[in-house]
């Protein structure tokens, strides 16, 4: 992976919400996209405890296909993580940032490196900063993992985290085959993709920002891999996504998993389903936090349509292999779906 540059201290950790918003997250241009009202849309809910049935009714598979085809965001309930697991990587992520800064900078990011406490995609010393705070590891499979970013504090972090690593991915590994029945392939066509697939978790600290309309806490984007599930962890809200040129608030349902489609998904499907672009504001009085599970497929299989879709129609996107796929995704900032362009034929 191309080295990027790592932030000053300074900019590393996203200022405290003064009265002052630093140059480097002045972005002034983020509150003047029209933002929906709350009670215009709303993204689709999904029960995944009735997808599983056997004896499910036609209509939950057809409500999934009709979200991610319409929507490419959902909101899954009764996913089947257990409700400790989900209290307790709460807890733990909650406990992380309120360490003290020196103890949270023993897991700093290293130059040329993802894993840590500090900000992603900074590809440049003058690049306008997003206004939060992530720790960022790779979870899945193990021989990815860094163990020199994992926190010790608070205690029993990382047996926290693991355990969600593994409910998170089995839930993404329970959904393959339904999104793949959606599609009329064989669960194969995508259960094969995931053997040894790959998973990274992002947990985000946005704090309150008396001028949030300057600042914006992850800028606007679609995501690379395959699913990503994001957990709130307190109550407030933050994340919108883009539809029909306007901003849509999600309001998260308590401990329900907000699930997105991301790149792969698309090129996999040669653009039958689309990823969303997305972003994160702050609020003007309380902190956010959140935790996002990136999902994709093994270091070994190809990104580009699937060859049992695009039996009969003209592909759409390039294929490439697995490796440069990331390598062209990490080395640039977040630009709404600008890296997607450049996949497409």
């Amino acid at each position: 992976m191309e080295s990027l540059p790592v932030p000053s201290v300074q900019a590393m950790v996203a200022a405290t919400g003064g009265a002052e918003v630093p140059s480097r997250y002045h972005r002034p241009e983020a509150s003047q996209d029209p933002v929906a009202n709350d009670i215009e849309a709303e993204i689709p809910v999904i029960d995944f405890q009735r997808l599983l049935d056997p004896d499910a009714c036609p209509e939950d598979s057809a409500r999934l296909h009709r979200a991610c085809q319409d929507w490419g965001f959902f909101q899954l309930i009764n996913h089947g993580v257990p409700s400790d697991v989900i209290k307790g990587m709460k807890a733990s992520i909650e406990g992380f940032f309120q360490l003290p800064p020196e103890t949270k900078k023993k897991v700093a990011q290293e130059r040329g490196q993802l894993d840590g406490y500090g900000h992603l995609f900074v590809v440049s010393e003058d690049q306008k900063l997003d206004w939060s705070d992530v720790l960022y590891l790779n979870t899945r499979p193990p021989y990815r993992k860094n163990l020199r970013f994992w926190p010790d504090k608070p205690d029993n972090f990382r047996l926290t985290l693991e355990k969600y690593s593994a409910a998170t991915m089995n839930t993404v590994e329970r959904l393959l085959p339904i999104i793949a029945k959606n599609l009329e392939l064989q669960p194969e066509a995508l259960t094969d993709k995931f053997i040894g697939g790959i998973q990274s978790i992002r947990m985000n600290y946005y704090p309150a920002c008396a001028k949030a309309e300057n600042v914006v806490g992850l800028a606007p984007h679609s995501d690379a891999g395959f699913l990503t599930l994001v957990l709130q962890v307190n109550q407030v809200q933050g994340l919108q996504i883009r539809r029909n040129g306007t901003w849509v608030p999600v309001k998260p349902l308590d401990s329900a998993f907000v699930v997105n489609l991301g790149d792969t998904f698309e090129i996999f499907t040669n653009g039958r389903y689309k990823s969303i672009e997305h972003r994160a504001v702050v609020n003007t009085e309380k902190e956010r936090l959140s935790i996002a599970a990136f999902h994709g497929p093994n270091m070994h299989a190809k990104i580009g349509p699937l060859k049992e879709i695009v039996a009969h129609e003209v592909e759409a996107y390039k294929t490439v292999d697995h490796e440069n796929f990331r390598r062209l995704f990490l080395s640039g900032k977040l630009v709404g779906k600008s890296f997607l362009e450049q996949m497409k034929l």
